[in-house]
């Protein structure tokens, strides 16, 4: 009984270090996807859910369980991409067109809500805690419904803005703006009088300077659309919502209007001045509009649409639509979607909009740059002394795992050796024993 007990233990050790050393020399490549989240929370982009490309053209959904991240405080090339693997921190939800947000008490954990899953769960709010990569279901005040397709907005107060959606349980487009505090966890409601009638995929910008959040785009299977079904939304018009006012207004924008679309990414420039937007999709469940018409900006001062300068070496990527983007150091962070062919391009795309006159399409993630130190954001102000050396950083990262698996390795190896002397030893012992009592007269 004992030599069964010592064998498993020590069979258990080195199968799990095995698997350590295994995943540290194994790289991870997650499947393509689209109407996943992408939420960057200390220097970590994570990436939960959404819909396997392929399933979607074979006309299968297949919500995807994968959940990972990019390490962004160290310098990479999008061609080479290091992600980490969390899938096995269960229970990991299985959602797909979700919301995610960066909120709670200490602002570290991140918050999933809504989405679409299997069997319809009744479950509106999935938190991960990235301090301890622990999953959990939080009990929150207040009435809800489970709603996707959405755009979370969150305030500088912990507060999660929720405009329309699609209600999973009815599957109809619904207009309700649901506002989560993710401090308090309690659920509220906001004015829709003059809101927009967007419900799914739209654009959304929160300016903290003065608490306004602006709407456009999108797609509404409500009045307003191009057809009595429904349709894409134009450009032409902003709906702001106030969050300390709860109301609303609406501004008319002009110059070079983008086409009506929805499934587009937007982000906030870092002058907080203008708008940027990507992609997108004329038609919702189509094909993603040209690559000459997937970048404009908005100039928040003068309300005109244009298409900004792109560095003439740059190679513009194929256009994607169902996507998600990211401001992170000079980079606006684009993250899989459709309309890419991931053989040729890669699962993420850099755009260096660091210099307003022109910007650069760029392979190469880079948080050096001087540039950096003189960046003011409206939301985020980003300072020099915070600014890691990424060069040698990503160098001693590399080392790191590098020598990890060395060791892992030279571990394994050792307790295996060790390991089979002791059973042997105690094989051998215990067949001398029983020759000793089989001797007749002994």
């Amino acid at each position: 009984m004992l030599q069964k007990s010592l064998t498993c233990i020590i069979l258990w050790i080195l199968f799990q270090l095995l698997i350590e050393v295994n995943c540290q020399m194994t790289p991870f490549n997650p499947k393509q996807r689209y109407i996943h989240t992408a939420t960057l929370i200390n220097n970590k982009l994570y990436i939960s859910g959404g819909t396997n490309d392929n399933d979607a053209k074979a006309g299968i959904f297949i919500v995807n369980k994968e959940f990972f991240y990019l390490d962004v405080s160290v310098a990479f090339n999008t061609q080479n991409l290091s992600w980490v693997d969390l899938t096995s921190t269960n229970p990991v939800p299985i959602i797909s067109a979700s919301t995610a947000v960066k909120g709670g008490a200490n602002n570290n954990t991140l918050f999933i809500i809504g989405g679409i899953t299997y069997n319809k769960a009744t479950v509106l709010v999935y938190t991960f805690d990235t301090q301890t990569n622990l999953w959990s279901i939080p009990k929150i005040g207040g009435i809800a419904r489970n709603k996707a397709t959405m755009t979370g907005i969150i305030d500088h107060n912990g507060k999660v803005y929720l405009l329309n959606g699609f209600d999973t349980l009815t599957s109809k487009d619904v207009e309700d703006m649901l506002i989560l505090d993710t401090i308090n966890l309690k659920w509220g409601k906001g004015s829709i009088v003059g809101a927009s009638y967007a419900s799914e995929t739209y654009g959304a910008i929160y300016l903290i300077s003065n608490n306004n959040i602006i709407y456009f785009g999108g797609y509404t299977n409500l009045s307003g659309g191009k057809s009595d079904f429904g349709g894409e939304i134009p450009l032409d018009l902003l709906f702001i919502y106030n969050t300390i006012s709860d109301s609303w207004s609406t501004q008319i924008t002009k110059g070079k209007i983008p086409s009506s679309r929805d499934g587009f990414s937007s982000i906030l420039g870092l002058d907080g001045q203008k708008v940027i937007i990507f992609g997108g999709t004329t038609f919702a469940g189509s094909q993603s509009v040209p690559r000459e018409e997937s970048l404009y900006e908005l100039n928040l001062s003068t309300l005109e649409w244009y298409i900004p300068k792109v560095s003439e070496t740059s190679q513009i990527p194929s256009s994607r639509v169902y996507h998600q983007a990211n401001v992170i150091g000079k980079y606006m962070v684009i993250s899989f979607g459709q309309g890419y062919d991931p053989l040729t391009e890669s699962h993420i795309l850099l755009l260096d909009i660091s210099n307003n006159d022109e910007y650069i399409w760029t392979n190469n993630f880079d948080l050096t740059s001087s540039n950096l130190a003189t960046v003011t954001v409206t939301s985020i102000i980003t300072t020099a002394t915070n600014i890691p050396n990424t060069q040698q950083s990503g160098h001693i990262l590399s080392n790191n795992k590098f020598i990890g698996a060395i060791v892992g390795s030279l571990i394994g190896g050792s307790l295996l050796t060790i390991g089979s002397f002791f059973i042997y030893k105690w094989n051998k012992n215990k067949r001398a024993r029983n020759y000793v009592i089989k001797i007749p007269g002994s």
